[in-house]
């Protein structure tokens, strides 16, 4: 898939000097992340309370499911890219996650020798696979209702990524809310309204399109493989697909091992096209992407305890009274993406402020920071346990959520800008793989990190608050070594990235990199022109 042609112009109407496709993409996705936000704020209370697994049981089983959810959009993208297009993509991933959110409000009796756990795990499976359809598909359809050097391109990935966030947040404040005060199903149930109101925005919208995101081959669709056309064979997939995330879902060691044994097979691929095949320009690169894909499992891994164990602390240990109410734990879950909205211009502009004068921090030392503030919002969060008596004041969650937002400002959209400018033309797709095999895999390390806060216990049995503080201060302090070690190490990395050959090669950019979403929000559709000598610049 390429994006529109430089000299494309936009037919059809306009509203606020945008094509009227941006605003049923807008929403679509609105509703689709007020669906995932909503039913992951309330998804760790649910396996505890209701399924009755114990906390390290329900850590990792949460950290497999945010972990398939990572690596499936690579698959969704290359199907849509090589046969059936980002529109019908994206309608298809949306059904598959009506189907799974509303599958997830049959609660069952409970407990896991209930047979309804296993509606429990296609659910999850349902929409494991439907995030893999749609996520990576949606984003890739704004960027082609642009042409490459329409002003209005950067300034419509805002407005979207504003839908990504303001979604978010309203999913974990009213799901969260109807979950864990009116009954599980009240919570899954508005998830799954919500994501039917995303499709059906997004079929209503068709025509505001344009024809874009179409197949490719549109004659290829109907072409018979095993004498069923290649469109439906697309879509059977996605059923296998199903079968097989039901399976991995339950099975999360399996999950593990398989994230552990792609990684090894891409990291030796790296390097033997690093060592064999490439100048040394494009080796070096390869080796600064790859040690910048090296920290994305520890900065993912500690983010990610936000849904897990930090969600539980938050629920047992923290008074979170506000104006005398208290509020439900799950719907802190909404801060992280509020705080995206209100900072991320700042973190824009200032960025910009800082290349002006030539103060801007390099992309590793970038990292660096990030890693940094999302250590110290765990220390903060430990120090602010010791001023409380029996309750943790509820200002230190609103203080690490602050600092991991702002830790995610500085390496989420600066690392995947880095991977599409660092990897040579023919491997930018499989960097962008290697990117997200990194991110998943750090989500089922925070699966483990969250095990060992303990809590073997069910229910009102919760962990010993001192265990768990202790494992913060310890992956709070390893974060900000770790940081300051790359600060130290930048210059080097940044000797390896050749800057000077990078300049005003912004063409391979993503779409939509420029502009600060959630983690993963732009698109992975990278194929562009290459111009000639252009496979190892």
């Amino acid at each position: 898939m390429a994006d529109a042609a430089p000299d494309d112009t936009v037919p059809g109407k306009t509203f606020l000097g945008h094509p009227r496709g941006l605003f049923v993409l807008f929403f679509a996705e609105m509703w689709e992340r007020f669906s995932y936000y909503g039913m992951r704020a309330i998804l760790i209370f649910y396996l505890i309370d209701h399924w009755l697994f114990d906390r390290e049981k329900a850590y990792i089983i949460y950290g497999a499911y945010t972990a398939l959810v990572y690596i499936t959009p690579v698959i969704g993208g290359y199907l849509a890219d090589r046969y059936i297009g980002q529109r019908r993509a994206v309608q298809y991933g949306a059904g598959l996650l009506v189907v799974g959110h509303f599958l997830m409000a049959f609660e069952g009796d409970g407990g896991q020798d209930s047979a309804t756990i296993n509606v429990f795990w296609l659910a999850l499976a349902f929409i494991i696979m439907g995030v893999g359809f749609l996520k990576a598909n949606i984003s890739a359809i704004v960027g082609q209702l642009y042409g490459q050097g329409d002003a209005r391109r950067d300034p419509a990935f805002t407005i979207f990524y504003m839908g990504i966030n303001l979604g978010a947040a309203l999913g974990a404040l009213i799901a969260g809310y109807l979950g864990q005060t009116y009954g599980w199903a009240y919570g899954f149930g508005a998830a799954g309204i919500g994501m039917l109101f995303g499709l059906i925005v997004f079929v209503w919208g068709r025509p505001a399109l344009m024809g874009r995101g179409e197949a490719p081959d549109q004659a290829a669709l109907r072409r018979p493989v095993m004498g069923i056309p290649m469109e439906y064979m697309v879509y059977l997939s996605g059923i296998v697909g199903v079968v097989v995330v039901w399976f991995l879902v339950q099975y999360q060691d399996v999950v593990g091992w398989l994230l552990g044994l792609s990684g090894a097979v891409v990291l030796v691929y790296f390097i033997y096209e690093a060592v064999l095949k490439l100048d040394r320009v494009s080796r070096d690169r390869i080796f600064a992407a790859l040690f910048l894909i090296a920290l994305q499992p520890l900065f993912w891994a500690l983010f990610e305890q936000a849904g897990s164990s930090l969600n539980v602390y938050t629920n047992e240990n923290v008074d979170r009274h506000l104006l005398g109410w208290e509020v439900p734990a799950s719907m802190f879950q909404s801060i992280n993406a509020i705080y995206i909205v209100l900072l991320g211009p700042v973190f824009a502009y200032l960025w910009l402020w800082l290349a002006r004068h030539n103060m801007e921090p390099s992309t590793p030392a970038k990292f660096g920071l990030g890693l940094i503030q999302l250590g110290a919002g765990f220390l903060v969060l430990v120090l602010g346990a010791a001023t409380g008596t029996n309750l943790t004041p509820v200002l230190f969650i609103f203080l690490i959520y602050l600092l991991h937002t702002t830790g995610e400002l500085c390496l989420s959209p600066v690392g995947l800008s880095a991977m599409t400018k660092l990897a040579p033309s023919r491997m930018v797709g499989l960097m962008m793989g290697a990117w997200f095999l990194a991110s998943a895999a750090g989500n089922f390390i925070g699966g483990l990190i969250a095990q060992a806060t303990g809590g073997e216990g069910t229910g009102e049995e919760g962990a010993d608050p001192a265990l768990v503080l202790g494992v913060y201060k310890t992956i709070g302090w390893v974060a900000i070594g770790v940081g300051v070690f790359v600060i130290l190490v930048s210059p080097w990395v940044r000797k390896l990235m050749h800057p000077e050959a990078l300049r005003g090669h912004d063409d391979r950019a993503l779409a939509g990199q420029k502009e600060i979403g959630e983690p993963a929000a732009p698109g992975m559709h990278t194929r562009q022109e290459l111009k000639p000598g252009e496979e190892t610049r």
